[in-house]
């Protein structure tokens, strides 16, 4: 096929079209998919951040219950 072919450049028009439009397509999908991933692991950051509140909480009240009990046996 020689440079000076009439159907090169419709052709290569069309073949060019087609990726660019695979890929936008891809762009887009992998933004979602990233902005979707960002979203679970914000999440999983935000349960974990409340599950070492809530165990820092158990600690105290563990710690309470001990320091009554070891008051109720001296007294």
């Amino acid at each position: 096929m020689s440079l000076n072919n009439p159907f090169l450049i419709p052709i290569a028009g069309i073949v060019g079209g087609v990726v660019m439009i695979i890929a936008v397509v891809a762009i887009v999908y992998w933004s979602k998919t990233r902005e979707r991933e960002l979203q679970v692991h914000q999440d999983l950051r935000l349960r974990e951040m409340e599950h070492q509140k809530r165990m820092k909480e158990l600690e105290l009240e563990i710690e309470k219950t001990r320091a009554q009990q070891g008051a109720q046996k001296l007294g």
